[in-house]
């Protein structure tokens, strides 16, 4: 079964992500869990948290198809002290959120070296803030999502995420989002059906299917391969329609949550049907 969704907002409270989410007919969604712009934030409040339960039961959810998104502050691979300092005990909060609303999962970018120091240096340094984080909170799997590679930022190959993966003490506790416009950007060609082949069996050999908990869905405004992340709505962009209709079609990406990031709200619902539709 597909759960497809898109990140919807919190504003006036984190328990109006249900009902954001309810009113663009997903089945699944998004969202931040504090104001994804600043270090700290306020403690959830037990009437945010009640709220949030209730509406999720109100309208159906099932916690296992909600894949929050963690702040884009934290770079977990950072050269510099206070940054990563900063940086792991924002995952740990979060983490700490996550489990308060009995949330399975956290979704957040690996990081960046800022040329600053080797890509393998800053793998290690990404686990090792991931195995602190592990250790100091439980239950909730840390989701790593693939990037576009833009500047110094890593995990846009699929050989980052399993050097990541195999440095995790925890195995049962780590997984992967593939957001198809980071996908596209970082040279990954699923425009046409053999490319798309391709590249999961690639995704297949190098990380394992076992370890994908989500997908992003997202059209891109750049061209294959330009390391250069810009979401675009669905078959307006360089990756075309076909793709997600081989993501829908395909039964390896279902009971996982498959959700919207497009640049157009307004969109979302005609977007979610779309996608639905290519399982008539």
């Amino acid at each position: 079964m597909k759960f497809i969704g898109a990140h919807v907002s919190i504003a006036g409270g984190i328990q109006n992500a249900p009902i954001n989410a309810h009113r663009i007919g997903a089945k699944a969604f998004a969202l931040f869990l504090k104001n994804q712009r600043q270090w700290q934030a306020k403690p959830l409040s037990e009437e945010s948290i009640e709220g949030f339960n209730k509406n999720c039961g109100a309208f159906g959810f099932d916690k296992k198809y909600i894949l929050p998104h963690a702040s884009y502050l934290i770079n977990l691979g950072s050269p510099e002290k206070e940054k990563l300092t900063k940086s792991r005990e924002a995952l740990i909060d979060e983490l700490k959120r996550c489990r308060q609303l009995g949330l399975l999962r956290l979704n957040v970018h690996p990081g960046a070296s800022l040329n600053r120091i080797t890509t393998q240096d800053c793998l290690k340094r990404i686990a090792e803030s991931i195995n602190i984080a592990l250790d100091r909170t439980e239950g909730v799997e840390v989701v790593l999502e693939n990037t576009a590679g833009e500047g110094s930022v890593l995990g846009f190959r699929f050989e980052h995420l399993r050097t990541i993966i195999d440095r995790i003490e925890d195995k049962t506790r780590i997984g992967v989002c593939i957001d198809t416009c980071h996908l596209f950007a970082a040279g990954y060609d699923i425009r046409r059906y053999d490319g798309f082949c391709k590249t999961f069996e690639e995704f297949e050999r190098i990380v394992g299917f076992s370890y994908l908990k989500g997908m992003h869905l997202n059209d891109s405004k750049t061209a294959l391969g330009s390391r250069v992340d810009r979401h675009q709505s669905l078959g307006e962009g360089q990756i075309g329609i076909d793709a997600f209709r081989f993501i829908i079609k395909d039964k390896r990406f279902c009971n996982m949550p498959l959700i919207l990031e497009t640049p157009n709200p307004s969109k979302w619902p005609y977007e979610i049907g779309l996608l639905y539709s290519f399982l008539e």
